[in-house]
């Protein structure tokens, strides 16, 4: 039976890869934030790497400009993906779902491997809802995006419920006690100081038992946060955008770039900012489902996505041109590894903070640990580059294909 062949690089989008390189970074320093670092405002640590007054301003800026904004373009980046396997099979008369399923079931199993590494993981995360793209590419376009607008709101009206409703929040208690559970019986975790002595002072093997703890809390979290129809929608809006070749065409959609650009400076750079505020200043009454928690919500919802379709318009716009796309490319080779250059940041990331490693955690700031994403990202670029010269794919993306269609893909660019 005829199935899909694996894309060669010069049915490649390269803007994709710019993009995704983008993305890359952005999550990187939201990682950095949100667990790698183990930076914490409220706890008043102390360290030549924390800088009090420019630390706040500098998280600040991150609530406004990275929060929510990467994985939403990565998540726009899957649905495109997804819907360009799809035009490229049925174009060569072949069913390309055997071969998506495939590509997703794979995904799977790297993602769960990640997840012990680095339970901020999202490739677990998207592989399965991946799945849920599949019977909904029937739809049209305009029913997708309406879909994909609704899904992006939703989590407005699931935060309300779950405030009136505390019974609905199950799903996230749950996933928390059996997170509480499995650690505490695999390690000797009986409060919260017990668990940070630990990270800052436990062997790999200890924190490897932590991560299998963690796959619990991630998904706690998830469900707590609705990120579900978050991604599903950006899903379905990049689904929209790959299959009616968006960016093919873009000179006869320059001014709904241009209008969407108005809207992220309009709705998204305020939204953004009141984000900030809440996020900053009160993300306790978030998580214990108070009004405060609500405002936040509502400002996620509406901010986040116009402002990660702002950056996606600049970038479309400014790649037209031939010292945009020039510069733009230098972010390329990153994307075109984007698999295992996210896998390294967390390999990198456990190696610099955790305990069993350089044991930086808790002492470094957002100043400087956005620095250290910026460098670590630019040396991603200097290796992504040297290594595309060498070879077809990046070391997981050639077993990730490789998996996929059965075969073994041609790795080194001189045995072509």
């Amino acid at each position: 039976m005829n199935q899909l062949a694996p894309v060669q690089a010069a049915e490649r989008e390269k803007f994709m890869d710019v993009l995704r390189g983008f993305a890359i970074l952005g999550i990187f320093i939201a990682n950095l934030g949100s667990g790698l670092s183990w930076y914490n405002e409220s706890a008043h640590m102390t360290g030549p790497m924390l800088m009090e007054g420019w630390d706040h301003k500098m998280l600040f800026l991150h609530h406004m400009f990275i929060e929510g904004k990467f994985y939403s373009i990565f998540s726009l980046l899957f649905g495109w993906g997804i819907a360009l396997q799809i035009k490229r099979g049925l174009a060569k008369d072949i069913n390309p779902i055997p071969t998506i399923r495939r590509r997703l079931f794979f995904m799977l199993i790297l993602g769960a491997v990640h997840l012990l590494i680095w339970n901020g993981d999202i490739v677990f995360f998207y592989a399965m809802l991946g799945f849920l793209l599949i019977p909904l590419r029937k739809f049209s376009n305009k029913t997708l995006l309406v879909t994909g607008a609704v899904l992006i709101l939703t989590p407005i009206l699931f935060y309300w419920l779950k405030m009136e409703y505390p019974v609905l929040n199950y799903p996230a208690e749950k996933m928390n006690e059996l997170g509480i559970k499995v650690t505490s019986n695999m390690l000797p975790i009986k409060s919260e100081e017990d668990y940070m002595a630990l990270m800052q002072h436990g062997s790999w093997w200890d924190q490897f038992k932590v991560n299998v703890g963690g796959v619990f809390f991630r998904y706690g979290y998830l469900f707590f946060v609705s990120r579900i129809p978050k991604v599903v929608g950006m899903f379905l809006i990049g689904y929209v955008i790959g299959r009616t070749d968006f960016y093919k065409n873009i000179v006869q959609h320059k001014k709904l770039l241009y209008y969407l650009i108005g809207i992220g400076i309009v709705v998204g750079l305020p939204a953004n900012y009141y984000l900030a505020y809440y996020m900053t200043w009160h993300d306790g009454d978030y998580y214990g489902l108070k009004t405060n928690g609500l405002y936040q919500t509502i400002f996620y919802a509406v901010g986040v996505v116009p402002l990660a379709l702002l950056y996606v318009s600049v970038f479309m716009l400014s790649f037209q041109a031939n010292t945009g796309r020039k510069i733009l490319s230098v972010l390329a080779p990153v994307g075109k590894m984007a698999f295992s250059n996210y896998i390294m940041q967390s390999l990198i990331g456990n190696f610099v903070f955790l305990g069993a490693g350089l044991g930086y955690m808790g002492t470094v700031g957002p100043v400087y640990y956005t620095m250290f994403g910026i460098l670590v990202f630019i040396g991603q670029i200097i290796i992504s580059t040297i290594w595309l010269k060498y070879f077809n794919y990046g070391p997981l993306e050639w077993l990730w294909r490789s998996a996929t269609y059965s075969k073994w893909q041609v790795m080194k660019k001189t045995d072509q």
